[in-house]
């Protein structure tokens, strides 16, 4: 038997229509929908019978861009009950943000190579800056709504940490830090507290950033957890008045610096053992003891664990509960690679609000994650963190004389 349907291909040359592969595919998906709506209303339209459930309610447009170009669809919509096709995915908050700096950096003509192919295999041809502009504005509403949102009650822990990004600015390609502050309240429930591109190393920066997040209403903070930057333990102590925890994982990077590469087994198990001390004089006594033994042999070293025993053990002076995730901003790793990841798909950004956009997507959508896990920490171990009331402090009682 012969088959007398034409190949597509040979079918579109002959249809002397650029688009006839397009419209061939929105139909095609439109039908595909049409009868998906059928089968959940249990008739067809204008169909009367005792299997119907509910009643069309018209449409809601939905474009959906492909290597064919951009598909015009129509979704189906229902009086009661919801439908959405299989094919396409709910748009999240952070892939419109994507595509919007993609976009951005195309008619900006500032993109690489890299956002150039996206383009193309996304099918976003005729990309108008009017267009980009409304796309830029819902999602900023949003992204800025949650990153100035008022803060509540006491976040006794404060993570910063900082992901280096480029950006174009002023005809130049530049590196700048995002900076992401992660906090975990007394409940025990951590959020994203905070977003703030700029120079990591300026102390100016600091003060601003932690100011800004103390007007919003970050109160109660213990311990900040972050790796060494310069201006930073200043403005801890200035805005915040909290300890200060230099990230572990970097300190011991920092200190095996000074040592030859075949002693690093060594040295690192002699400086963990101040690390599993049960409490903080312990674990001071044989940071000392250890650092004591390592000077002989290498006098830097010594001099670098004296410097930074106060910064590396502040944890141990909390409770054992939580120094798991006291000791370094490792809990913050995989946010950052998520960050990192979708940061790449751009490369170089064409300024700092295409940079708050995305990365403030992907940060709301992670802390809307987090709201439905477990606590992150214990709240038994919260009430530690108050020291108990001194005889001066303690309110006066009066018993009621004998009459």
């Amino acid at each position: 038997m012969t088959d007398d349907r034409l190949p597509l291909a040979e079918l579109a040359a002959k249809s002397g229509d650029p688009d006839f592969l397009r419209l061939i595919a929105e139909n095609v998906l439109q039908l595909i929908m049409e009868a998906d709506v059928d089968g959940l209303i249990g008739a067809g339209r204008y169909e009367r019978g005792e299997t119907r459930q509910t009643w069309r309610n018209g449409y809601r447009e939905r474009s959906l861009d492909t290597r064919l170009g951009t598909l015009n669809l129509k979704i189906p919509k229902m009086r009661s009950g919801a439908y959405f096709p299989g094919f396409l995915e709910p748009r999240k908050t952070v892939e419109k943000a994507l595509v919007a700096v993609i976009q951005e950096a195309w008619i900006n003509g500032v993109s690489t190579r890299k956002v150039d192919d996206l383009v193309q295999a996304m099918g976003m041809t005729g990309i108008s800056k009017s267009s980009v502009s409304k796309l830029c504005k819902d999602i900023d509403e949003r992204v800025n709504a949650f990153l100035g949102r008022p803060l509540a009650g006491d976040w006794p822990y404060l993570w910063l940490d900082a992901t280096y990004l480029k950006v174009r600015e002023g005809g130049r390609i530049v590196s700048v830090a995002a900076i992401i502050a992660v906090a975990v309240s007394t409940d025990g429930k951590r959020e994203i507290v905070g977003l703030h591109i700029g120079p990591s190393e300026a102390e100016p920066f600091w003060t601003s950033f932690l100011r800004d997040l103390v007007r919003r209403g970050l109160t109660g903070v213990k311990l900040v957890i972050s790796d060494a930057h310069e201006g930073l333990k200043a403005a801890i102590t200035r805005v915040l008045g909290a300890t200060w925890q230099r990230c572990r994982v970097h300190a011991m990077r920092n200190a095996l610096a000074y040592v030859p590469k075949g002693q690093h087994t060594m040295v690192a198990a002699a400086i963990r053992q101040a690390f599993i001390q049960p409490d903080h004089d312990n674990a001071v006594q044989t940071w000392r003891h250890v650092a004591d033994q390592l000077r002989a042999r290498w006098p830097k070293l010594g001099t670098f664990m004296d410097d930074a025993e106060a910064d590396v053990l502040a944890y141990m002076a909390f409770p054992a509960q939580h120094r798991t995730k006291l000791h370094s901003t490792n809990p913050l790793e995989r946010l950052n690679k998520e960050v990192k990841r979708r940061a790449d798909v751009v490369g170089i950004f064409p300024n700092e609000d295409s940079i708050v956009r995305l990365i403030g997507a992907v940060l709301l959508e992670a802390n809307d994650e987090w709201q439905l896990q477990h606590r992150y920490m214990q709240v038994e171990a919260m009430a530690d963190l108050s020291p108990p009331a001194s005889e001066e402090e303690k309110p006066l009682q009066i018993t009621p004389r004998a009459a």
